[in-house]
């Protein structure tokens, strides 16, 4: 605000405070207590809390389609990934057991309002908007978002070459953003293994996705079809669990997060899945703030 505005509306702001403050001086009106909504709001989440344990039962969103995250064991077909072992040591933590609902991306948020879970376990990066609608946990994870093309493509090789190119992304994924801001079309899918899909069958030029799951995609699969083109070191993103806005188990969520980093938990089920610690947050001024 220029300075000259600024005095006006300070000056302003001044002659307002007048008849209120001299009401103030007049008035026999009691005082509210100004940490009684803090204290009821810490009620609050006990109540939530006690009301979780109580039902025994925390209720989680995720894909289990999205190696390594979130997946079926081939051999044993149950639900297992990186996301779904940590949101389940952390249920332990709190002292209860894991129900997960498997639910496609773009309808996975929808639930959480609907109230079907009390929160997503997928690999949901951290951005402003999802700040602003949701309740978001301390990070977990990080990473850095890493383009893929066919692998006898030599067109792309930055991001300044996607420019009217095509790509393949869910529709309510950090990637798209990405993608669209970079000038490309973008045709809708339900996730990674259909993005791949379209590359292969040339319906699209490239996808965008985090480099964890492309490198598991790339080391897993024998005949991949795609390489990476390109790396977006500078968009790295920290990924959290979502709850609905102003939940009563955040505080409960990210205490139990704590333990698990402080007991290295977090830390050896990264290694299990990645050879190393991916768990470290990022620094302040490179983090992405899915």
């Amino acid at each position: 605000m220029p300075s000259s505005l600024f005095a006006r509306a300070l000056s302003a702001s001044a002659l307002a405070l007048i008849p209120a403050l001299a009401l103030g001086a007049c008035s026999s009106a009691p005082t509210a207590d100004p940490g009684s909504a803090g204290t009821a709001s810490s009620a609050a989440a006990d109540d939530t809390l006690a009301a979780l344990r109580k039902s025994g039962v925390l209720k989680i969103g995720t894909e289990g389609t999205y190696a390594p995250f979130t997946y079926h064991d081939p051999a044993t077909n149950e639900l297992t990934g990186y996301d779904v072992e940590v949101i389940s040591a952390l249920a332990d933590k709190l002292g209860v057991t894991p129900e997960f609902a498997e639910v496609k991306w773009d309808a996975i948020f929808a639930g959480l309002e609907a109230g079907r879970y009390e929160l997503i376990a997928n690999q949901v990066s951290v951005n402003d908007e999802r700040l602003a609608r949701y309740d978001l946990s301390n990070t977990y994870a990080r990473s850095i978002p890493v383009a893929l093309v066919a692998e006898d493509d030599t067109s792309i090789t930055s991001i300044e070459d996607v420019a009217g190119r095509r790509a393949a992304h869910s529709a309510t994924s950090n990637w798209t953003r990405i993608s669209k801001d970079a000038g490309a079309n973008v045709e809708a899918v339900d996730g990674f293994t259909e993005a791949i899909t379209a590359i292969r069958d040339g319906r699209v030029d490239y996808t965008i996705n985090d480099n964890l799951a492309v490198l598991d995609y790339l080391k897993s699969t024998e005949d991949p079809g795609v390489k990476i083109a390109f790396e977006l070191p500078e968009q790295a993103v920290a990924q959290a669990f979502a709850l609905r806005k102003d939940s009563e188990l955040l505080d409960a969520i990210n205490g139990a997060l704590d333990e698990l980093r402080a007991d290295g938990t977090l830390q050896a089920i990264s290694e299990k899945y990645f050879g190393e610690d991916v768990t470290v947050p990022l620094d302040a001024s490179a983090q992405s703030a899915k």
